[in-house]
């Protein structure tokens, strides 16, 4: 949910940690805007580990070199946002990120590890099991139906209020940007490169304000929506309008900031 930026809820639609898995939260499974600011606490790199995880994950980069894919999802250009509220939720929520590697990084050193974080590793370590398409879709399936849809309203009393992964597996319960947020994350930990993930904010037919993930795989850009499992691409997308896009180096608009501003000022319904 936006709160003044608009009144957004959204569409609604692990069990056991294992011992010691082989994951680790260092600086380099982070994206760079979190590992710059944690180099210092993080541990050294675990690139020997990743093994053929990184193999896939390098043969899908060399497709995508050979057959250039769009930089942004709705194959649309973007501009910089510098200011507003999305912005400083978004800067707001990466700090709470930050807090929750820090977490998950002592789960994996065998240190106490709360249950919402086993949970999360679980889906984690799901993920990082597959390759490709597979990874995408376990772990969309996986936060899908871990979360129960809720708006910000009647769990927290509140408009709008953006929670980082370990507080929505906290309570199992959360509206669009939570499940986005959690999958966000999740894939960076899984393995997929964080400049092939975005954060998409979209106006659908009903005027209704949603927040999906978008992941570029072989030259494409999938949707996962925490209203439905099945992976759409952008393209197969209809009667929305793409707002904002937000990843590791900020927010950015898909549309004049004009008419951005011009709709958001008039709070749209949406259910969650």
């Amino acid at each position: 949910m936006f709160g003044r930026v608009a009144a957004l809820s959204c569409a609604i639609l692990l069990i056991a940690w294992p011992a010691r898995a082989q994951m680790d939260f260092a600086s380099s499974a982070l994206p760079r805007s979190v590992a710059a600011t944690d180099a210092a606490t993080q541990k050294p790199s675990h690139e020997q580990r990743r093994g053929e995880g990184d193999d896939a994950e390098a043969a899908g980069s060399a497709s995508r070199e050979a057959t250039p894919s769009p930089a942004e999802p709705f194959g649309l250009e973007s501009t910089v946002v510098g200011t507003g509220s999305i912005l400083t939720k978004w800067r707001g929520v990466e700090a709470d990120i930050r807090a929750d590697w820090q977490i998950l990084a002592r789960c994996e050193d065998g240190a106490a590890c709360p249950p919402a974080a086993q949970r999360f590793l679980t889906v984690v370590a799901q993920g990082r099991a597959q390759h490709g398409r597979a990874r995408v879709g376990v772990i969309n399936r996986a936060i899908n139906l871990a979360i129960k849809p809720m708006s910000d309203l009647a769990q927290w009393g509140v408009i709008d209020r953006w929670s980082a992964p370990l507080g929505t597996f906290t309570t199992g319960r959360g509206d669009c940007e939570d499940y986005a947020i959690a999958k966000y994350v999740a894939l960076t930990a899984a393995g997929v490169a964080a400049e092939d993930i975005r954060l998409v904010v979209r106006d659908t037919v009903a005027g209704e304000y949603h927040v999906i993930v978008a992941v570029r795989l072989d030259g494409a850009w999938l949707t996962l929506d925490n209203r439905w499992l099945a992976l759409l691409r952008d393209d197969e997308l209809r009667h929305t309008i793409p707002l904002f896009v937000l990843d590791e180096t900020g927010v950015r608009g898909f549309v004049p900031m004009a008419t951005m501003t011009a709709k958001l000022q008039s709070p749209a319904p949406a259910s969650y």
